[in-house]
Formats: C-alpha cells, sequence, structure tokens
C-alpha cells in the first residue's frame, strides 16, 4: 500500500514535529510520538494528519476514547475525510456502517496508481479478472452462447486488468473509476475507447439506457457499503441478455461489514438478495478468493448475473 496520507498543516514547525513524530511511530516510540503530535495540533489545530495519526497511535496503546476523539477531530479539520477517519471510527465502534468517503478512496488510489499493478499482482497474488473472464465463459457455456460483447463497462477500471484479461473478447471498453490517475493509467493503455474519472454509480448514471452487453466490476464493489444503487444502474444500462460480472470480499455473518482493511465484505445472502432487489438474474456464485492478504486468500465471491 502507499505511504500514509499527509496534509501540510501549513505552519512549517508544525509540520516538522509531525516528521519528528512518524519518525519515533516507526521505531516504535509510540508515547513520544503522541506528545509531539499533540504539539503540532496546539501549534495548528486543523492539522488533520497530525489528529489522524495520533488517532492511530492512541488506538495501538489501547486508549479507545482518545482515539475516537482524535479521529473526530481529524474528521473536523478535514470535512471530505481524506484520511478515512470515519472509517476507523466505525472499526472502532463509535460511529454505524456508512457509505465510504470519495474523497479518501480517490487519495488512496492516487497515491497508490505508481505501483498499483505491482503492488497488487505480485505482492497480494490478485487474480479477480482471471476468474471474471473463467465464470463468464461458464455462464456463456452454459445456455451455449458465444461470450463476445459489442461494448462493456469497467467499474473502477484501475488501470486496466479487467479489460486486459477481456481484451479479445469485447469490441469496445468504457472506463470508470474515481482516481484521476488510475485513469491516465487507464489511457496509456490503449484498452479503452472512453474513460471517465467519476464514482461507478455516478458514471453509470451518465450511461443511455441499454447500452452496454457487459458491465465488469473487479475488486470494485469492495467500496460499497450498499450494492443496491449500483446494481439497478447497471441493470438500466445493460441489453436484454447481458452480464454483470463482478467480485466481492464476503464473510459467514449476516449483511455487510468493515473489515480491518478498510473493505466492506457482504454476505452471500447479502449478495443474492441485493442482485433480485436490482431485478436482475443470478447465474453464478462461488466462493473464490481474487486476492491474498498477509499470505492468505481473502474470503470472496465471484458472482454473475443477467438482466433477462
Amino acid at each position: 500500500m502507499p505511504a500514509p496520507l499527509f496534509l501540510s498543516s501549513g505552519d512549517l514547525v508544525a509540520d516538522r514535529r509531525f516528521d519528528f513524530a512518524r519518525d519515533l511511530q516507526l521505531k516504535g516510540d509510540l508515547v513520544a510520538a503522541a506528545d509531539l503530535l499533540l504539539q503540532a495540533a496546539e501549534l495548528a489545530p486543523g492539522f488533520a494528519s497530525a489528529w489522524f495519526t495520533l488517532g492511530e497511535i492512541r488506538e495501538r496503546l489501547g486508549e479507545r476514547d482518545e482515539a475516537i476523539a482524535a479521529f473526530r477531530r481529524a474528521r473536523v479539520a478535514d470535512p471530505d475525510d481524506r484520511h478515512g477517519a470515519s472509517l476507523r471510527l466505525t472499526l472502532l465502534g463509535a460511529e454505524k456502517l456508512s457509505a465510504m468517503p470519495p474523497a479518501y478512496v480517490r487519495a488512496l488510489f492516487d497515491q497508490y496508481a505508481p505501483k498499483f499493478e505491482t503492488a497488487l499482482v505480485d505482492d497480494l497474488g490478485y487474480r479477480g479478472p482471471a476468474l471474471l473472464f473463467k465464470a463468464v465463459l461458464s455462464a456463456r457455456g452454459a445456455v451455449r452462447k458465444p461470450a463476445f460483447f459489442k461494448r462493456a463497462i469497467d467499474l473502477g477500471c484501475g488501470t486496466g486488468l479487467a479489460a486486459t484479461a477481456f481484451a479479445a473478447n469485447v469490441d469496445e471498453f468504457i472506463g470508470i473509476d474515481l482516481s484521476p490517475r488510475m485513469i491516465e493509467r487507464a489511457r496509456a493503455s490503449g484498452l479503452y475507447a472512453q474513460l471517465e474519472v467519476a464514482e461507478m454509480v455516478e458514471g453509470l448514471r451518465g450511461r443511455p439506457d441499454a447500452s452496454a452487453n457487459l458491465v465488469l466490476a473487479a475488486d470494485a464493489m469492495v467500496y460499497l457499503s450498499d450494492l443496491v444503487p449500483l446494481l439497478r444502474e447497471v441493470k438500466r444500462v445493460l441489453v436484454a441478455g447481458g452480464l454483470l460480472a463482478f467480485t466481492v470480499e464476503t464473510h459467514e455473518g449476516d449483511g455487510v461489514i468493515l473489515g480491518e482493511g478498510l473493505r466492506y465484505a457482504q454476505s452471500t445472502g447479502y449478495v443474492r438478495a441485493s442482485i433480485g432487489a436490482a431485478g436482475l438474474a443470478l447465474l453464478r456464485l462461488e466462493d473464490l478468493s481474487a486476492r491474498n492478504e498477509d499470505n492468505a486468500p481473502v474470503p470472496g465471491l465471484v458472482g454473475v448475473a443477467e438482466k433477462s
């Protein structure tokens, strides 16, 4: 993953104290680091990065209430919540599950873009696009239809890994991603006829009815706490008989949870219910992991749904 996000306070002394605190944090001296971060925040009360990092340290020290207070100060300092303080508050049980801040996702992947493919494929063993391709071939083969598509929309397209997997089977790709730097990388691939910087639901809303034969969502729906709005837009843009192929992370309980990796995990029952609520027909849903974390497969689902 990229280095932690840093937003300057605008105060040179406060920024320097933050840097010293980060060095101490990396060396394991958390108490001294916390003290320096408090000093930085006193100099610059709107220093979001100092408050957020202080929250992380307080959490590691087992000081839950103090961590919650620091994360809340970070969010007040940066209402766009580019650090994702609201997500940390959810993990601490201080707030209910809610939508992921778009600015957090954009900042995360803008930072991630330069080494995205190396980190994802080499370090995490990412195999989502290959699993989606196999699932689509199986779904088409089961009804003896060719797996060739005139137009595909690639949601959360990133650098173009999913488009690469389907390149020989799609005439025209449209890519949608919230990160401008990811879109730059996707453009350099030469795989896309159109690219748009947008949140996934917003991007689909700008597309005409029945304008796509295939929608891909490889490792994209893990950033949504509610799948139904997206799935309804997918149904609208698909032609009759068009397919949605997707991966999600999952868990053994019910509904949706936020995992320690700050990605949403959806239960099998929730995915099935959401597909049904959107008016799509689920063709396949398999327990398959699209990536590793800490050298172990992350529980996941690979699905294919159809607009009937």
